[in-house]
């Protein structure tokens, strides 16, 4: 309880540096964005991994200019927490048609461990730690098509987690397809390289989200296969999502 007590007021005094920290309206508005998930099975970071059963995702976005705080809060369905990511990222590159983020987070992944306290079997929340770090380049070759590399590495700050992981991908983004009135769909195919620790594998993914105009729910529908890989986990993994969006902007008037 202390330590989700902690969790929050950090997010909560990030939110309120960066929503509020403006000298007048005129300056670069703040923003809060995210989306809420509800999944029938709850993909890690790494869509090669999974809850494996129903799942909470709040993918949220708060900053100012280039500079976001953007935690990612995954929850099964009986509120038990699964992982906290809590993402910093800044825009390096922003062009027309080239743009680049980085990023670094710490990271929380936890797990039900037994354990007997005077002879009474209970269950207990372990927290595994993770530093991870990103660079996320993007380049726009048509206004309905992007093209995405992803850098992912990370290294484990407890001895019973890996201890290093890097994760490589290149992803098409097919987005803004209009195919039925008001209804629009986004594609996203990817192929991605896993390595952690000596173990390594390659995999390809899909992504497709369902979305009409003017709406703030979205469908999500995403499958990751495995190609060859040591690594464990599903062949085959895939999931379905209700998403709803919301993007708000604020400024201070003094």
């Amino acid at each position: 309880m202390k330590f989700k007590t902690t969790l929050l007021l950090c997010i909560l005094a990030s939110a309120n540096h960066l929503l509020y920290a403006q000298k007048d309206s005129t300056q670069t508005p703040s923003f809060f964005a995210g989306q809420i998930t509800a999944t029938n099975n709850g993909v890690s970071l790494i869509p090669s991994f999974s809850l494996g059963k129903p799942a909470l995702l709040f993918d949220l976005s708060l900053g100012k200019g280039r500079l976001s705080f953007d935690p990612m809060l995954r929850f099964a369905m009986d509120g038990k927490p699964w992982a906290f990511v809590l993402w910093w990222r800044y825009k390096a590159i922003q062009q027309k048609k080239f743009n680049m983020s980085v990023g670094a987070h710490p990271a929380f992944v936890f797990r039900s461990e037994e354990a007997n306290v005077n002879g009474v079997n209970t269950s207990y929340l372990k927290a595994q730690r993770f530093f991870a770090w990103e660079a996320t380049p993007l380049l726009s070759v048509h206004k309905n098509i992007s093209l995405g590399f992803n850098y992912l590495g990370s290294v484990g700050l407890t001895k019973d987690v890996t201890q290093s992981t890097t994760f490589l991908s290149l992803k098409s983004i097919f987005s803004h397809l209009t195919w039925y009135k008001d209804w629009e769909a986004t594609i996203i195919p990817q192929f991605f390289y896993l390595k952690m620790d000596d173990l390594d594998g390659t995999y390809v993914s899909g992504a497709l989200v369902i979305s009409k105009k003017k709406s703030p729910m979205t469908l999500t529908t995403m499958f990751s296969k495995k190609l060859r890989s040591a690594l464990p986990g599903d062949d085959l993994l895939w999931s379905v999502g209700l998403n709803y969006n919301f993007n708000h902007k604020f400024r201070r008037i003094n």
